[in-house]
């Protein structure tokens, strides 16, 4: 009986698989064995991180907020909160690039938040 060679589809799903690997160390972009193992540890490392990227921004975004938050004598959640009350949808993306980008605004955002939750004006810088 003939010996059974990998035919036209094998020899593409290989080389799928090794165009993946391309950069790979070592063995791991040359044999198809150690690259199958090593691009599907990829794949799931690529799945998770996708996850986690969405985490790390939102984090980032509220840490920007927060702190042009406490320039303007609010904390982050009453911040948040008075724009709630207020009825502005700003999402903290925005918020967050109008914290960094646009101090202008954002001192009017926090008015608004600030006459929302109806808490006393800070006093102006120099008076204490």
């Amino acid at each position: 009986m003939p010996r059974a060679r990998g035919g036209y589809k094998t020899r593409r799903r290989r080389k799928k698989i090794l165009a993946r690997a391309k950069g790979f160390w070592g063995r791991r972009n040359r044999i198809y064995k150690a690259a199958k193992e090593t691009v599907h540890r990829a794949w799931r490392y690529e799945y998770r991180s996708r996850r986690l990227k969405k985490r790390d921004f939102r984090a980032l975004w509220i840490q920007r907020i927060n702190a042009g938050a406490r320039e303007q004598h609010l904390t982050y959640s009453q911040l948040v909160s008075g724009l709630r009350k207020k009825g502005i949808a700003v999402n903290r993306k925005m918020l967050s690039e109008l914290a960094v980008n646009d101090p202008v605004g954002f001192t009017k955002l926090a008015e608004s938040a600030r006459q929302a939750l109806q808490l006393p004006n800070p006093a102006p810088a120099g008076q204490a």
